[in-house]
């Protein structure tokens, strides 16, 4: 199977010491694949084969704060209308 020429094989980070923290490094390559310079933010998913890093997006963050409200109070009729 062909590989698009711009995916490049996984890359190693090395996990270091960071005062009483331990963290990860990123290149300024990759932090430009991903839209975020020095100071910014990212938000970090939880997928089943791994993490995944992704720009931080305020409103996206507000919107699914919203929802998860919302599938909370209302989560007797959304049960209601799994079935």
């Amino acid at each position: 199977m062909n590989k698009p020429a711009d995916i490049k094989p996984a890359q190693e980070l090395r996990v270091i010491k960071i005062g009483n923290s331990q963290g990860v490094i990123l290149s300024k390559d990759l932090l430009a694949k991903l839209g975020v310079e020095q100071g910014g933010t990212i938000d970090v998913v939880a997928k089943p084969d791994g993490l995944f890093l992704r720009k931080h997006d305020a409103g996206f963050a507000e919107q699914m704060a919203v929802a998860r409200d919302v599938m909370r109070r209302r989560r007797d009729a959304l049960r209601e209308l799994a079935k």
